[in-house]
């Protein structure tokens, strides 16, 4: 089930566990460990760091982490690049290196998804509040020196209209889902595209997903992939600033779209235990496990806690 990545991955790490011992731990995950990834060269005082930002995007992609953009308190949009080289290794230490490209432009609220070993970045918000809905490739190179952007040429006159604090993913092998977000006149937006591009990733072309189902217009929320052709969404700020804490899934199988709403029993949760969010991050983990974190809740608390969705709960077909 987990499959040889996640196999070998595990045996890099460095746990030195039976197998049958690391299964159950992961299977039963009622405990998460954290710690701090430092710079490495925190003591010299010349190393280039990432600015402070928020709403960014920060994706793993050929042994690199890519962070792009991202909102200032001082109102001006990032528009660099960085990489930071991880590897295979469970290392604790990063080395910050700006990459010399030509960018997308300054932008916060953007999405950035990791289709094969490129990025795809999807709208955002500039400088003057202006929504995008540009689609630009970025690729990696010369040992994260580098990282090369293109704008995607988009074949028809079909694509989603400019949003930012949507939500992406990835959904097969070279198709994008996104869905939702703040469009025009800052209203919140409910409906879903996807992108399908060519081999090469030079071209695309989009269309909308037209399912029964009513999926309440929301910004903030998650896309998380589970398997092919299927993602999972979770909350989010819905029309009337409501935190929305449902759970919806996306089925594109047998050239049917169709959202299905995944019903859960919240009653047996402490009061302190506040699930609905938004801005918070969702992310597929070893074990079959959606893991949810942080965020915002109804009464506009910061949330530090996790909470992790069975996979094996929501229906396969």
């Amino acid at each position: 089930e987990w499959g040889p990545s996640s196999a070998e991955s595990v045996k890099s790490s460095g746990l030195l566990l039976p197998w049958m011992v690391l299964f159950k731990r992961v299977c039963k995950l009622d405990s998460v460990s954290c710690h701090k990834i430092s710079n490495l060269d925190d003591d010299d005082e010349s190393s280039l760091l990432p600015l402070p930002r928020a709403s960014h995007s920060l994706n793993f992609v050929t042994d690199y982490l890519v962070l792009f953009g991202g909102g200032r308190f001082t109102g001006r949009h990032l528009d660099d690049t960085w990489t930071a080289y991880v590897g295979e290794s469970n290392q604790k230490t990063l080395k910050w290196k700006k990459a010399d490209s030509v960018t997308p432009g300054g932008r916060f609220g953007h999405t950035c998804v990791v289709i094969g070993d490129s990025l795809v970045l999807f709208g955002g918000i500039n400088d003057r509040g202006e929504r995008l809905n540009d689609t630009w490739i970025g690729r990696v190179g010369c040992h994260g020196k580098q990282l090369t952007w293109k704008l995607l040429a988009v074949l028809g006159s079909l694509k989603p209209p400019p949003r930012g604090a949507h939500a992406a993913s990835c959904i097969s092998e070279k198709t994008m889902v996104v869905q939702g977000g703040i469009g025009l006149s800052g209203v919140r937006l409910g409906d879903t595209w996807i992108l399908e591009l060519s081999e090469d990733l030079n071209s695309g072309t989009w269309h909308e997903v037209v399912s029964n189902a009513l999926l309440p217009p929301r910004s903030g929320h998650t896309l998380t992939y589970i398997r092919e052709n299927q993602v999972v969404l979770f909350g989010g700020r819905g029309l009337g600033y409501d935190v929305l804490n449902d759970v919806w899934l996306l089925d594109t199988q047998e050239q049917c779209e169709r959202w299905i709403q995944i019903f859960y029993d919240f009653r047996d949760l402490e009061e302190s235990a506040s699930l609905p969010r938004v801005g918070h991050s969702a992310t597929l983990i070893l074990g079959g496990r959606i893991l949810i974190y942080g965020g915002e809740d109804t009464f506009r608390h910061k949330k530090d806690d996790f909470w992790a969705l069975d996979v094996k709960t929501i229906p396969s077909k």
